[in-house]
């Protein structure tokens, strides 16, 4: 109620989510866990954090199932907000887990740089292994947003390597990436 707020709608399709018989209000500034780390397989400690904001969401998911096939089951936690942003959320998540992968539509300087500026003023970024994923500094042609995503490396397969790299994990190659 203190300043202006923008709604974007960007095209394609939704995911059907089911609507609650009641609306929620949201806590300003305040994310979410979605999916907390599973049990853990292998020499890691701590496992993987995947901090979405925006529409990447389902797309971290479908890589958490992917990494939990491996014992790996990931934490995801669901930002929700940019400015501001779950400080609280961002110092659990990068207290409690090895690695932690921030996933956003927006350019580098965006989120991932808010989170990553908080984690060295705070000490955290000394404990944890962070890695933020944006959109690459490139024109993008048009084409079918999955096209785009692929290009741009934000769907599941990319932050799968992106965890694996993160923990030391040989990354598969191109031949290689039926996970």
């Amino acid at each position: 109620d203190e300043g202006p707020i923008a709604l974007r709608y960007p095209r394609g399709g939704g995911l059907g989510l089911e609507l609650p018989a009641a609306g929620q209000v949201l806590e300003i500034g305040k994310g979410r866990i979605i999916r907390e780390m599973g049990s853990q397989s292998g020499p890691e400690k701590g496992g993987i954090a995947i901090l979405s904001l925006g529409p990447r969401l389902a797309e971290a998911l479908k890589a958490a199932d992917i990494l939990a096939a491996h014992g790996l089951a990931p934490t995801v936690a669901d930002a929700r907000f940019a400015k501001p942003f779950d400080t609280g959320l961002v110092e659990n998540l990068a207290r409690n887990h090895a690695v932690l992968i921030t996933l956003e539509e927006g350019s580098e300087g965006g989120f991932g740089s808010l989170v990553m500026h908080h984690l060295a003023r705070t000490g955290l970024l000394d404990t944890v292994r962070f890695r933020p994923m944006t959109l690459p500094d490139i024109f993008i042609d048009h084409n079918t947003q999955a096209a785009q995503y692929e290009q741009a490396g934000l769907t599941a397969p990319y932050i799968v390597n992106t965890a694996l790299s993160a923990l030391g994990v040989p990354v598969p190659s191109a031949s290689e990436k039926a996970l």
